[in-house]
């Protein structure tokens, strides 16, 4: 019989006064969402005494103790309770242990208080929720903090923005462990988009009003996404909205919260991941199909942003090897 692959243990570390919310998040995603054949497993530790109650009223019991971090994967701290409180220098001490070891620390929303007083956002780049991302620049100045972004990760640290951010991460961590169809299937199924463009900067003012731009815009969107092999500029995506190039340039950033050049390369990442998961198609015409316009720069912005090559990670995300590396492989 096939051996069965070990699963990813994930140990989500709660508190007195947790947002059931924000517990939830690494839960759901590492959880049960996919069905019992998800090869990840969630056990939820506590450094507090028992039972610890939440924001919402009722109490929660039967935790593991802190020392299920020993042999967790990952490590989410979801939150914290209050940034002005030092966390109890044992949970500190185990997250630093863990991280020596090896296992992946992850700080959602204000759980990015918590990594940087363990010291382990010392030199990284990292992100928190909007609201509390000047004072930690203040109070961590040994921290390189983001207030712009979703989430950040470096070296095997990763931090969200506020709240539902928290969800991207995860997806995130999914989608470099198992490949985007997972990652978009699961999205799916939770009901959010696969991958947010842009950061929270879109959020911290007012959304864009409902207006015949917006409409066009979004028209615009859909359209660029379904012709992504094509040139594309912000000159001639003004011109098809029939905006000038500073209205467009605005609109679009309140609409995306990011560039149309960050915009585009990141679709066009997607569409490669994509490609290189479900067809046969070689790496130069994908680099064609996705319009990176030569195979150099695919590998340059797949190795930037994923940190493997197109062919490693067709070799670890494919639904099953392709025609092209089954002939390759016999001759």
């Amino acid at each position: 019989m096939p051996e069965t692959p070990q699963k990813t243990r994930v140990a989500v570390v709660a508190f007195d006064g947790i947002s059931p919310f924000h517990l939830s998040v690494p839960c759901m995603v590492f959880g049960d969402a996919m069905g019992a054949d998800y090869p990840f497993e969630v056990v939820v530790c506590t450094a507090d005494p028992l039972p610890l109650k939440t924001t919402a009223g009722f109490s929660l019991s039967d935790l593991a103790p802190l020392g299920a971090m020993k042999k967790a994967h990952a490590i989410v701290v979801p939150s914290w309770r209050d940034v002005n409180e030092r966390p109890p220098a044992r949970l500190l001490k185990a997250l630093r242990e863990a991280y020596a070891r090896g296992a992946q620390i992850v700080g959602l929303c204000f759980g990015a208080h918590v990594l940087a007083e363990a010291g382990l956002l010392d030199g990284r780049r990292a992100t928190t929720h909007w609201v509390y991302a000047e004072k930690m620049a203040e109070r961590f100045p040994a921290v390189d903090i983001d207030p712009d972004v979703l989430y950040v990760e470096d070296r095997n640290v990763l931090t969200s923005a506020g709240t539902a951010a928290g969800i991207d991460a995860c997806l995130h961590i999914v989608r470099r462990r198992l490949g985007s169809e997972v990652a978009n299937r699961l999205a799916r199924r939770l009901v959010v988009p696969p991958h947010r463009q842009g950061g929270q900067a879109q959020f911290i003012e007012q959304p864009l009003p409902s207006s015949a731009g917006g409409t066009r815009l979004a028209q615009l969107i859909d359209s660029v996404r379904r012709r992504l092999d094509e040139a594309h500029s912000l000159d001639s995506l003004a011109s098809e909205t029939r905006m000038s190039r500073r209205s467009f340039t605005r609109h679009f950033k309140a609409l995306t919260g990011t560039t149309v050049q960050s915009w585009l390369l990141a679709e066009r990442l997607t569409l490669s991941q994509r490609l290189l998961e479900q067809t046969d198609q070689s790496v130069e015409r994908i680099a064609e199909m996705a319009g990176f316009g030569s195979v150099v720069s695919l590998r340059h912005h797949f190795r930037h942003r994923l940190g493997v090559n197109p062919t490693s990670w067709r070799r670890n995300f494919a639904r099953e090897p392709s025609r092209t590396q089954r002939s390759s492989s016999t001759s």
